[in-house]
């Protein structure tokens, strides 16, 4: 990596010139501003030569401090929304409460932002095939106001949160570059679910728990976390990644500590009691066995088995009831399968009958049985949006797979590149989580997967640059 990128801790989304592949993103237009100077060798689209570190500074883009300053600026302001929006300081400052926080941070972060972007690229973000696809999903949003049951729910749903989840990917994608800042992005996330677990696990110990009375409640009070199914979302993508940055690790020490916190996690995701959490978290567990069996088959194949033996002898027996309960809906007290079959079934009826563009944006409450949510994130963007935003949907969640592999195959065998690797695994395996547990929870237009999409696009970005500059050496596909 260049050495004026790294002193202002920032990177070009790609190299001026360089011509786009099937597996790379496609090339962006660089501005008058960024291009080369005249007394800079040109560089053909045939033939790019990447800057090394040793590279004299007058062959580097001309970036002018003020526009770095503004990313850096952006990047600080990323990192106050997250903050604000995972621990939500009112709720345990009342003093706090009257004043909009989090409205603030995105208003400044926006200000830092919009100028640093448009000097830097010329457009407000970059149109990763992503990007393309989450801005069409708000566009169907959109479109599905006018026809909604109620637009004012529509209007406030879109709103609150889909629109400002929708930023906050902008955000992510255009101002975290660098393996610094995404890092610092894991390290925030992390954070807050060992906060989570430690109180989870504590409300377990203490009796404090929902009314029915074996599993915990959130412990963040009116956040994303305050559901007990949404908490186990966030657990199950939180997950592989941290188990991927223990095996990225080369000191014992933090492997041992993300070893600790893995079993924490899934420890927490066990008092939850949610179903939809556990099966999101097998799906996770065997992605992350397919795909590092290919390294050592046999440690895979035995940690699995150990780890399956302690996870069965450790769980209180009434969790298997619940577990059951999936396939035999009389095991639930409280009938609460039952009464996620009926939705989900009133929820496929809904979709059908408009299939164009749905019945509106958050309004599928309106229209249920006891005014509930669908219970599932497929059918809540079907029923609410119409078939066209359930295919963008789908697309969306899956478009950075592809990449993913790739990294996956190139790092293999690469001597340099083990990091790159175990987090391209366990990246698609957070991702692999979110697909399988949102079909039980009407989350689609939460913060996690655009949180979690968003690092998947800085992540093979960051690989990207390492590759070009040499930092990394892909080994035998």
């Amino acid at each position: 990596m260049p050495k004026i990128y790294e002193s202002f801790d920032y990177e070009p989304v790609v190299p001026a010139g360089r011509k786009s592949s099937s597996a790379e993103e496609p090339s962006i237009s660089i501005p008058p501003s960024r291009q080369l100077q005249p007394t800079e060798s040109p560089v053909s689209n045939s033939d790019v030569k990447t800057p090394t570190a040793h590279s004299d500074a007058k062959t580097q883009p001309s970036i002018t401090q003020t526009v770095l300053r503004g990313h850096g600026l952006s990047y600080l302001g990323l990192l106050l929304f997250t903050i604000v929006l995972y621990f939500r300081p009112q709720e345990y400052y009342p003093s706090l409460a009257p004043v909009p926080i989090a409205l603030i941070a995105a208003i400044l972060t926006l200000l830092a932002y919009i100028p640093s972007q448009l000097a830097l690229e010329g457009s407000l973000t970059v149109r990763v095939r992503e990007v393309n696809l989450l801005l069409l999903l708000l566009l169907t949003a959109l479109l599905s106001i006018p026809l909604a049951v109620s637009p004012a729910d529509a209007l406030h749903t879109l709103w609150d949160p889909f629109l400002k989840a929708v930023i906050v990917f902008i955000l992510i994608v255009n101002v975290v570059r660098t393996e610094r800042r995404l890092m610092g992005m894991f390290y925030l996330a992390i954070l807050v679910t060992v906060i989570l677990c430690f109180g989870a696990l504590n409300d377990y110990r203490l009796g404090n728990l929902t009314v029915e009375g074996y599993r915990i409640k959130g412990n963040i009070t009116g956040g994303m976390f305050e559901n007990t199914n949404d908490l186990g979302i966030h657990l199950v993508t939180m997950f592989p990644l941290v188990f991927a940055l223990g095996l990225a690790s080369r000191k014992w020490l933090g492997k041992v500590l993300y070893g600790t916190i893995a079993v924490l996690v899934v420890a927490t995701i066990v008092v939850t009691f949610s179903r939809g959490s556990f099966i999101g978290l097998l799906a996770a567990v065997g992605v992350l066995a397919w795909k590092l069996g290919r390294r050592k088959p046999i440690a895979v194949i035995l940690s699995v088995a150990f780890g399956a033996v302690i996870f069965v002898a450790m769980v209180p027996g009434t969790y298997w009831i619940r577990m059951a309960s999936i396939f035999v809906s009389s095991l639930d007290p409280l009938g609460s399968s039952t009464m996620r079959s009926e939705l989900l079934n009133q929820s496929f009826l809904v979709a059908l009958r408009h299939p164009l563009l749905g019945i509106g944006i958050g309004n599928f409450p309106l229209v249920s049985l006891r005014s509930l949510v669908t219970h599932n994130s497929y059918t809540q963007v079907a029923a609410e949006m119409g078939m066209a935003a359930l295919l963008l949907y789908a697309m969306f969640l899956t478009a950075p797979l592809g990449r993913l592999r790739l990294i996956e195959r190139e790092t293999l065998t690469s001597a340099n590149g083990s990091r790159f690797y175990f987090l391209s695994v366990g990246l698609q395996a957070s991702v692999f989580g979110y697909l399988f547990s949102s079909f039980f929870a009407a989350v689609a237009y939460y913060w996690f997967v655009y949180y979690l999409i968003g690092y998947a696009i800085c992540f093979r970005g960051i690989y990207r640059q390492a590759k070009l500059s040499g930092k990394v050496v892909p080994g035998n596909k």
